[in-house]
């Protein structure tokens, strides 16, 4: 049996984590029902066990510190610069691309 992976979107208003959500939905992963404040995001990440969380920056850095301490395996995205997270994602756009990890545009060519 697969286990969806599940993902965690965070930021400081329900305006913001709307806007996150919205962005990271896709019919690869189940999106779980987000945080606006860091004991949020505490609590979530204990009931949910997610496999990423998508951080917005405004949240700040003390989240990830967080994070961290709570589920070491769990991998951060961060939405704009966020030191310590896994992945940035410099636009909303690119949250996508950030949760499956994908190389950001301009990087080396495999063939």
């Amino acid at each position: 049996m697969c286990r969806a992976l599940k993902v965690l979107c965070a930021a400081v208003t329900g305006d913001r984590l709307a806007e996150l959500k919205r962005a990271a939905v896709s019919a690869h992963w189940e999106l779980l029902a987000g945080a606006t404040s860091l004991s949020e995001l505490l609590l979530q990440l204990v009931a949910e066990r997610p496999d990423v969380v998508v951080i917005h920056r405004a949240l700040g850095e003390e989240a990830v510190v967080a994070v961290r301490r709570l589920d070491q395996s769990v991998r951060i995205v961060g939405v704009g610069e966020l030191p310590g997270a896994d992945e940035t994602a410099l636009s909303i756009e690119r949250i996508r691309e950030a949760i499956f990890g994908l190389p950001r545009p301009g990087g080396p060519v495999r063939s």
